[in-house]
Parts: C-alpha cells; structure tokens; sequence
C-alpha cells in the first residue's frame, strides 16, 4: 500500500493522527485508512464510497461523533 498517495480532509485537526485519509488505486478502486493505523486499510467500491460520503455530508453518523 504504499505505492498509493494518501489525501486527508481538509476538516483533520492540523498535523494530527486523528483523521481518514483516502487513496485510489491505479485501476480506480478507493481505499481507506485512519491516519493513527496506517497498516489497517479498508478498500472498497466507488459506489460504496459515494453513498458512504453522501450520508456523512447529510450528517447520518453526527451521532456516533459524541
């Protein structure tokens, strides 16, 4: 995995280990990992990730936040 070139939001807390950066693959497939387990990584479908990021925005998972 380390060939992929992680991204993390805008919204992490400066330099911090507390945010999920996201990678795509060089045939398109997203991966995921949280910034303080960078060996754990989740890959996924585009599909699956539009729909997970149009919940997150419409603030579906605010309540696992608190």
């Amino acid at each position: 995995m380390s060939q992929l070139r992680w991204r993390k939001s805008s919204f992490s807390e400066g330099h911090s280990d507390t945010c999920v950066e996201l990678a795509a693959d060089s045939i398109g497939t997203p991966h995921l990992r949280e910034s303080d387990d960078p060996e754990a990584v989740i890959a996924t479908t585009s599909a699956a990730l539009r729909a997970f990021l149009r919940a997150a925005k419409a603030g579906r998972f605010d309540h696992l936040a608190r």
